[in-house]
């Protein structure tokens, strides 16, 4: 007979966001005539830049023609987008990073998911809390942790993010191999600064430990003090994987460009502790499960990066920043105690009570979807997160129906 991979039986409850989609799916179907705005999941909202469009119709017209058809791509991405993202994302900072460094892929998520792939299975790994859930539950899959207890899994660390320590969490308290880290953050909205980083870069060279590095939100960065790469840190290159996207930076999620950075001297160790090359290994697991983006994604996602393309992504993100701005102002307004929204498209938001229940009540209430806190873990119990991706109409009418809500 054929039988399951029963790790999935481990996985608590569904994932996140189905679980709030299928609360407003209730709310709408029993109040039909109540519209909601959704300020929960971070998908994008606004159109594309006008030099991505342009791009992507070029890109079409190529391959409606013979002599510039398009086949299958390289895996790994095509070379005048790969030149672009090294010379504009990192050697204008000073990150020492190539062209055949980078692979490029459909979205973070699924890089952020699949790298684990290529690691023991016995290794000890740290994850935040909160946390992106993709971290958690892509390992629970492979069968690196026990049962789920208190909303903890067995076998994982987890690095406590409070106010108190600005959700900036501690080293861990005990070894670990694996290492995952998300600034700007998601969900918190904090941010590290370098000398910060630098001490997780410390770690991890002095214990053969790898950092996975999730920068998806790092074009939101107003303060030129923070570093907008972790291969800005001295010795990054040995021991960080750095994923970046295209859809929060661009407004690709519909269209899906991402990339992820694997340093060649980064280095795993098998179990004779002879060093083997992170970037052979995942290039092999890439050109195998991966048969690439197609190419008038790449076309559009290499327009970014023109003259026109980075004043109109600009824009887009300055756009969601203003976003920012005003739902932190209203809600610290209100009374309540917030983090993010300056550096970052989430406010992360302490709601003094337990994080679903106010999810109730802001979709009962106002007819505004946000994230709950406790989905991303423990240390998120009592929180929410909102989400700056919307029309400005959209955040200006969420935050007067918040308002009103809690007024009566």
């Amino acid at each position: 007979m054929i039988k399951i991979n029963e790790n999935y039986l481990k996985l608590q409850s569904s994932y996140l966001f189905i679980d709030i989609a299928r609360r407003v799916q209730a709310f709408q179907t029993a109040h039909p005539d109540k519209d909601v705005i959704k300020m929960g999941i971070g998908d994008v909202t606004q159109p594309l830049p006008p030099a991505c469009i342009q791009a992507f119709h070029e890109g079409v017209e190529e391959m409606a023609n013979a002599e510039t058809f398009r086949g299958y791509g390289p895996e790994q991405g095509y070379a005048f987008l790969r030149e672009k993202i090294a010379q504009y994302d990192f050697k204008a900072r000073g990150a020492e990073i190539t062209a055949d460094e980078i692979f490029v892929s459909d979205g973070a998520k699924c890089d952020n998911g699949n790298i684990q792939e290529i690691f023991a299975q016995d290794i000890r790994i740290a994850v935040p809390d909160p946390v992106y859930p993709v971290y958690v539950d892509t390992n629970v899959m492979a069968g690196r942790t026990g049962r789920a207890k208190d909303g903890r899994y067995e076998g994982l660390v987890y690095l406590e993010s409070t106010r108190e320590n600005r959700f900036i969490p501690e080293l861990p308290s005990e070894p670990v191999d694996l290492i995952y880290l998300c600034y700007p953050n998601n969900p918190t909205g904090a941010v590290i600064t370098r000398e910060q980083l630098k001490v997780w870069v410390d770690y991890a060279r002095e214990n053969r430990a790898l950092i996975l590095y999730d920068a998806a939100y790092e074009s939101f960065i107003r303060d030129p003090g923070l570093p907008r790469s972790i291969y800005e840190i001295e010795g990054a290159r040995e021991v960080a994987v750095e994923f970046r996207s295209f859809s929060k930076t661009a407004g690709f999620t519909g269209t899906r460009c991402a990339y992820t950075v694997v340093p060649k001297i980064c280095m795993a160790y098998d179990e004779t502790g002879e060093p083997h090359a992170v970037h052979a290994l995942w290039n092999r697991r890439h050109g195998t499960k991966f048969n690439g983006v197609s190419y008038p994604v790449q076309k559009a996602a290499a327009a970014v990066y023109s003259e026109a393309g980075r004043m109109q992504t600009r824009a887009l993100i300055d756009g969601y920043m203003e976003n920012a701005t005003l739902i932190r102002r209203e809600m610290e307004a209100l009374g309540f105690s917030c983090a993010g929204g300056e550096n970052s498209p989430y406010i992360w938001v302490d709601g003094r009570q337990d994080s679903w229940a106010f999810f109730d009540f802001l979709l009962n209430k106002a007819g505004v979807v946000c994230t709950p806190g406790a989905g991303f873990g423990r240390c998120g119990q009592g929180y929410i997160r909102l989400s700056a991706f919307n029309s400005r109409r959209n955040v200006e009418q969420a935050m007067t129906r918040i308002r009103t809500a809690l007024a009566g």
